[in-house]
């Protein structure tokens, strides 16, 4: 039952909502027809209007001049107001949903008076128009709405037109041309605009009351143009669907608003397929079904038999599938199944058979590397670098070179680096194509760093194709690769993970290179910590801090952080007191406004002025464990724009303003820019007339319309996940007991090791307690292991070759058996030669 910790899905729903699910009855008693919303056909298209909450309420009529703030969750602003009836404006607050500049505002509000900034109309209601004044005019014209008006040609235009622009624009746009500047193509430009404008702000104005975003209307408006209000209203599910963003609660907002039926079989669908992806998003690739019967039910309200009824509908049409729970060895050793049954999306079911599938055919065909001798190999490389491996390391090495598939995992200061440059340097002697990959772009620059050879992001080396919307690089077209390196391999998700073992050539090694520690990965799936599981892949584990890490405060608090040792680091209680020569200091704050304060002064005053070799804005990143609260990534990144990039004019989102010089982070995968969830580039010019600014992502500039901006976030601050596969030089880390919900051991050890050169945690010690206390880092329900079990299982009578030419007899993949001795290896080659080669086959 949801609601209890289930050993494969963890608790995916407050107790409360359990309750109300085991209680669930007909309200309209046993055995009655359960209730229905008739669907009535004579709705209003506007949304409904909250009314004043006092009879003291006052009217305002008059411009919105200028927003101030505006948080974009809940729509609170605060905004300079010009009444109608005078010329001083005032400050108005309160949620203005859509709301834009130069608009006439109609306002229901009382007055209130702020210590601070005086008086103020605080808004309980309002109806914006568009203005019907001449200043109204040129403010809503000229303030960068409209792309390709700017307040230059604004101005031109109300000129010319006054108060007849608006009918102008959309009547007679062929009279543009005689206002000086505007020819037949800028004219046709403009008037394309003002179309798409219109019909953006009728969305807007019709769902401002279902929370629906800026960016989220106008990528409603690229993909269905003048047809868009009526989609939403005759098809809410379908745009649910298809546009990013615009999911189901707000989709049956709109629905249930309109009549639809609270148990009709299309909302009982989009919510079951929703419930599927929620849990999706939390890294589950398959929920127990029972679960997710009572977790749709209690989302929908309505009769878990209904929700069962719909799952069995879907399973039958291919939206879902079912797979068998659990697998359980018999005598003879065949698989068998067990009560209870998953579910998968589609997509992920065909992932982990993909990555199965390849795994299998990975171990049985065998390799096509020159045969080595393991230990003159590896006393080669020894000599070559200059030190002697530690046992665990010398073997991690020789378990790539054996096995078809293998896993190197270990923390920080371990020796996996060692490990990796070692093994390059090998292959690169015996003239074997070598490929590195890592799942982000920092990630591959730090790889081929390390190891002296050319990495690049798993997206790049598979060349993903726009227009076929796919990678280039798959089991038909595998890699030109003999010997496959991924670090970061704990970010891999499965859906990257079939695609990139699908493209792996049956005759080369793949070698996994993660630390199973960290977080797992941001999308749906648990690859590396699966693979291990199933005890059918080499695992060598590295846990030996080798001397000179170990002074390294930041290796030895991330170690005593993932042993459960609760003990503070070095801390100091004021800037002043930090001990200039340790890596990684502990600073105490004592409320949710100190530690905001001290992270603020660190940024922009402590390190600016104490390591003047670090930039505050390129050098210094600041990772939160939550997005909302005073030292959320909202407010930090609000604050520290204001601070690091004050004055340049900007081009604004919703709630945000993008401004020349500033950090931005991508959050989506933009495969038509070749840009990837996480990537972080900095803004280098902004076009508020034309809605569009550009921004360089390592060394490639790209350009960004209005649309595209609902991707993209400011990046002076970042959460901990986002900064999975990445290092920074300087990370401060906020940590306040308010973040409780998120204060977990795996989150701080993975903010902590993006640290390069200085860590700075600030906040409570009781929080760093709390989340070096708590292990019980959320569980992933996946199907992967049963997949891989099922086929290995199928196939056990065929012997798995694992091994390269050079060894005749090893331990089974997987088993506990020590490396092979010497003498095992009965049939060698030459000693590795001393002159190597430049990596052949390098990805594009």
């Amino acid at each position: 039952m949801i609601g209890k910790t289930s050993s494969r899905l963890g608790r995916v729903i407050a107790p409360g909502v359990v309750n109300a699910v085991a209680s669930r009855r007909n309200p309209a008693g046993e055995g009655a027809p359960p209730r229905r919303v008739a669907l009535s056909r004579d709705f209003s298209l506007s949304p409904p209007v909250a009314t004043p909450s006092s009879s003291s309420a006052e009217s305002l009529t008059g411009v919105l001049e200028r927003i101030i703030f505006l948080n974009e969750e809940n729509h609170y602003t605060i905004a300079e107001f010009r009444p109608e009836t005078g010329k001083e404006k005032i400050t108005i607050v309160g949620p203005l949903p859509g709301a834009q500049c130069g608009e006439t505002l109609h306002l229901q509000g009382t007055w209130t008076k702020h210590a601070q900034h005086g008086d103020q109309f605080k808004v309980e209601s309002f109806k914006a128009e568009l203005p019907s004044g001449v200043y109204g005019i040129r403010k809503y014209l000229g303030s960068g709405l409209v792309p390709g008006i700017g307040k230059v040609y604004a101005n031109k235009i109300v000129d010319a037109f006054g108060t007849d622009t608006f009918r102008i624009l959309s009547e007679e746009s062929a009279r543009l041309r005689s206002v000086p500047g505007i020819g037949k193509v800028r004219a046709a430009a403009i008037k394309k605009a003002w179309d798409d404008q219109r019909a953006l702000r009728e969305i807007h104005i019709f769902l401002q009351t279902y929370g629906v975003t800026t960016s989220q209307c106008v990528k409603l408006v690229q993909r269905y143009g003048g047809d868009a209000k009526k989609i939403l209203i005759n098809e809410p599910y379908r745009v649910a669907r298809e546009i990013d963003g615009i999911g189901f609660k707000t989709a049956d907002k709109i629905a249930i608003n309109l009549g639809y039926a609270n148990d009709a079989a299309p909302r009982l669908d989009a919510g079951v397929l929703f419930a599927m992806e929620s849990l999706q998003e939390e890294g589950h690739t398959a929920i127990p079904e029972g679960d997710l019967v009572d977790y749709a039910t209690a989302m929908l309200e309505t009769l878990s038999e209904r929700v069962s009824a719909r799952i069995q509908a879907l399973v039958e049409s291919h939206q879902l599938v079912r797979q068998m729970a659990e697998l359980a060895q018999s005598s003879t050793g065949v698989p068998q199944t067990v009560a209870g049954s998953l579910i998968q999306l589609p997509v992920n079911d065909r992932a982990e058979q993909r990555i199965a599938d390849a795994l299998i055919r990975l171990q049985r065909v065998a390799s096509g590397l020159p045969p080595i001798k393991l230990d003159a190999a590896v006393a080669w490389a020894e000599q070559k670098a200059g030190f002697t491996f530690a046992d665990h390391q010398r073997e991690g090495v020789q378990r790539a070179l054996a096995n078809k598939v293998s896993i190197l995992t270990g923390g920080p200061g371990t020796g996996k680096t060692s490990c990796l440059r070692a093994l390059v340097e090998i292959l690169k002697a015996k003239k074997v194509r070598v490929h590195l990959a890592a799942p982000t772009g920092r990630a591959a620059q730090r790889l081929a760093e390390s190891t002296g050879g050319f990495a690049s992001t798993i997206h790049r080396l598979l060349r993903y194709d726009p227009a076929k919307g796919g990678f280039t690089a798959n089991d038909s077209h595998p890699l030109a690769t003999d010997f496959l390196v991924v670090d970061e391999a704990s970010m891999l998700d499965s859906r990257l993970a079939a695609a990139l073992f699908q493209a792996v050539p049956s005759r080369a090694h793949l070698l996994l290179v993660g630390d199973t520690d960290q977080l797992p990965s941001v999308g749906a799936g648990n690859v590396l910590k699966d693979l291990i599981a199933t005890e059918r892949v080499s695992v060598t584990r590295l846990n030996v801090i080798f001397r000179q890490q170990g002074q390294s405060q930041i290796v030895t608090t991330a170690h005593a952080i993932n042993a459960g040792d609760p003990s503070l680091p070095p801390a100091a209680g004021e800037l002043t007191g930090i001990p200039p020569r340790n890596d990684l200091t502990f600073v105490v704050a004592n409320s949710a406004e100190d530690c905001l304060a001290k992270t603020l002064a660190l940024c922009t005053e402590y390190v600016p002025r104490h390591y003047t070799w670090f930039n505050p804005v390129r050098d210094v990143q600041v990772l939160a464990p939550m997005h909302k609260g005073a030292a959320g990534v909202g407010n930090l990144n609000a604050q520290l724009q204001s601070a690091l990039n004050p004055h340049a004019r900007g081009l604004r989102m919703g709630a945000v303003e993008f401004r020349p010089g500033d950090k931005v982070i991508q959050l989506r995968n933009n495969y038509d820019k070749n840009l990837f969830n996480g990537d972080i580039g900095t803004v280098t010019s902004v076009q508020p007339e034309d809605g569009t600014l550009e921004a360089n992502f390592d060394g490639d500039v790209h350009q960004f319309e209005r649309g595209d901006l609902g991707d993209m976030a400011l990046a002076y601050a970042i959460s901990i996940h986002k900064s999975q596969g990445s290092e920074y030089p300087v990370v401060i880390i906020p940590l306040l007991k308010a973040h409780f919900m998120m204060l977990q051991r795996n989150l701080l050890y993975t903010g902590i090791t993006r640290g390069k050169r200085k860590v700075f945690i600030v906040g409570e010690p009781a929080a760093y307690a709390m989340a070096v206390r708590n292990s019980e880092s959320k569980q992933r329900t996946t199907h992967l292991r049963e997949k891989i079990a099922l086929l290995s299982s199928s196939s056990s009578s065929t012997p798995w070759p694992h091994s390269t030419t050079s060894i005749e007899s090893s331990a089974p993949v997987g088993s506990s058996a020590k490396p092979e001795s010497s003498a095992a290896r009965t049939r060698v080659s030459s000693p590795v030669s001393r002159r190597g080669s430049k990596t052949s086959g390098k990805s594009s």
